[in-house]
């Protein structure tokens, strides 16, 4: 026996190791500077034509040119954005399925949700905040004139006089649609009796049609109806006025409510196990698409703020607006369930 072979044997034993281990790594990385090979869906948790799939489709199309492969935007709408959400939680972590969040999903629902399906932290890899987007509290013109309703004072006054005759729609419950309301209620001593659609569109139609009396929706998809004298808008919700629509004032300032605010964001992400590196390349794309003029004119004159802003600052964002929006839910008594 030649035992002088033996280390030979070992030696070849660990070349051959260390050819699969390099093997591995490189079909690992060549897997990855593929993606995408075929078309990416991004899964929009709210009925379509709402502010989720205004700011989807205007991501989508600068996407497909960036990867060149077919970034295709796909409506799954109900229980407050969770249906969606649970879906790309639920997802292969490929890149291939990401989901346009939102502060529903991952800022309120939590809290509002005695039983979630998906946790909005750990089921998640954040890609990158896409934009910050005022409500604004709309009612429906006829109506407004009907009860001599001109702006939030005068609403107040009506609503504290005729509780619960007041219809309050909203994109779904534990949308920040739906919780500003409460935070207005809460704030204001009031009670709206809340009508949650799939999302804000139908909702918004229920409140064109008369059906409903007032909602708090996200600039962006109400703003044409204002425009259009469908709807009458008396305050935007964020703590400062919004470029989009300078001459309408807070709901701190209209309806003396100090710290009243009740914004909206909306943001990139993918299944917890995403690799890295395709994260960060959509990021990097989608921080470029918003920064060009056409984009960011656009969604500025639609009341949208682009970011854009990195995933590791987009998950910090997300934590804290979990711890704030638990405080906002348990002071207004608000449940989904």
């Amino acid at each position: 026996m030649n035992l002088s072979a033996q280390p030979n044997r070992h030696s070849a034993f660990a070349a051959i190791a260390g050819c699969i281990v390099a093997l591995t790594l490189a079909a690992n990385a060549s897997a990855q500077s593929a993606w995408p090979s075929k078309p990416v869906r991004i899964v929009v948790p709210f009925a379509a034509a709402g502010t989720t799939d205004i700011l989807a489709r205007a991501v989508a199309p600068e996407l497909t040119r960036a990867f060149g492969q077919p970034f295709v935007v796909e409506n799954r709408p109900g229980a407050g954005g969770n249906l969606g959400a649970d879906l790309v939680a639920k997802s292969q972590a490929d890149g291939y399925t990401l989901l346009m969040g939102t502060v529903g999903t991952h800022g309120i629902n939590k809290a509002l949700y005695s039983k979630m399906p998906f946790d909005p932290q750990k089921d998640f890899a954040p890609i990158t905040l896409v934009a910050g987007v005022p409500n604004v509290m709309v009612m429906n013109v006829e109506r407004a004139a009907a009860l001599g309703i001109g702006n939030v004072s005068d609403f107040i006054k009506y609503a504290r006089a005729h509780p619960g005759q007041l219809n309050m729609a909203s994109s779904g419950s534990g949308t920040s649609i739906h919780l500003a309301g409460e935070l207005f209620k809460s704030m204001t001593g009031t009670f709206m009796t809340h009508i949650p659609y799939t999302g804000s569109t139908p909702a918004l139609l229920a409140l064109v049609s008369g059906q409903v009396d007032v909602m708090f929706d996200n600039l962006p998809s109400a703003l044409p109806h204002v425009k259009g004298g469908k709807l009458k808008a008396f305050a935007v919700t964020s703590a400062q006025r919004s470029a989009a629509v300078p001459d309408l004032p807070t709901i701190e300032e209209a309806g003396q409510l100090k710290g009243f605010e009740a914004s909206s964001w909306f943001g990139l992400l993918a299944p917890a196990a995403t690799p890295p590196e395709v994260v960060a390349r959509i990021q990097v794309e989608v921080a470029r698409a918003l920064n060009t003029p056409a984009i960011k004119e656009k969604m500025l004159a639609q009341g949208a703020i682009p970011s854009g802003n990195t995933p590791a600052e987009f998950a910090r964002l997300i934590d804290s607006e979990i711890r704030k929006w638990a405080l906002v839910v348990k002071a207004s008594g608000a449940k989904a369930d």
